[in-house]
């Protein structure tokens, strides 16, 4: 099987894979005055103006059923989602931006895209602190059923992976990927709530939101966190087959094109 053989190659290769991370983390911030604090500054900026719009302004109400603050509403979603949309575009971009890399030494390209996914996920760790200083401020209660985050953490990173290969290899050929990428994470982020509730949308369009992965994992991670209460079964088991048959489309393409990426850098 593709994927068992793919992973049986990493483990051969994890050494150049935690290089090529540390590499990603450190480039990123290099020359930088406030260096990794940025990593929470952005997400924590960010929250900070939704907020003021969407809860002040527009008057977005959190759920039906809960008075948890809108900040902390948002930032439980703002957070998985903004590490998926940054995964995706710097992956979909890694292999153009290594191009020099592609062409001069052979190693498992696949490097190149992981590399990127995990700092990325770095990133999302510190980031996180922000929230957990939110839930203590204004004592949320957390039960057990926060250790659902886990599985739910995971199948992000499976579809996020899928998705990733197969943009990466596309935008190696066709460099318009990236651009409209921007476009697609922009509507995706509206179709997905996560500055409203799911419960605000009308009954006869909520059939969109079960054939979203994002939307049903943004949900799972607001239950698990937020309500106390384990994740919807089902819409989990769900989202796992889908990003699974994604992760091996996308390994699939990525693969078929690797021959090719030496002549389309």
């Amino acid at each position: 099987m593709l994927l068992v053989s793919e992973i049986k190659t990493l483990s051969h290769h994890k050494n150049l894979l935690w290089q090529m991370v540390s590499r990603e983390v450190k480039a990123r911030y290099k020359q930088s005055i406030l260096g990794y604090f940025w990593v929470i500054l952005n997400p924590l900026a960010q929250m900070l103006v939704m907020s003021f719009a969407f809860s002040l302004i527009m008057r977005i109400p959190t759920a039906a059923k809960t008075n948890i603050p809108y900040s902390i509403f948002l930032f439980t979603a703002l957070l998985p989602w903004t590490l998926f949309s940054t995964s995706l575009s710097s992956a979909s971009n890694s292999l153009v931006i290594n191009s020099s890399l592609i062409t001069k030494v052979y190693f498992p390209r696949i490097i190149l895209v992981l590399a990127t996914i995990v700092a990325k996920i770095i990133d999302y760790l510190f980031a996180s602190t922000i929230l957990i200083v939110y839930l203590a401020i204004y004592k949320i209660p957390i039960s057990l059923n926060i250790l659902w985050i886990i599985p739910i953490f995971l199948i992000q990173q499976i579809f996020t992976l899928g998705l990733s290969l197969f943009l990466s290899a596309a935008n190696l050929m066709y460099r318009d990927i990236q651009y409209l990428l921007g476009l697609v994470l922009m509507l995706w982020m509206y179709l997905t709530p996560v500055i409203y509730p799911v419960d605000m949308v009308p009954a006869q369009f909520r059939f969109i939101y079960q054939l979203n992965p994002m939307s049903i994992i943004i949900n799972a991670y607001r239950q698990s966190i937020l309500s106390g209460s384990p994740p919807k079964f089902s819409s989990l088991i769900i989202a796992f087959f889908v990003s699974f048959a994604v992760l091996l489309l996308g390994l699939r393409y990525f693969k078929n094109q690797e021959k090719t990426f030496a002549d389309n850098v």
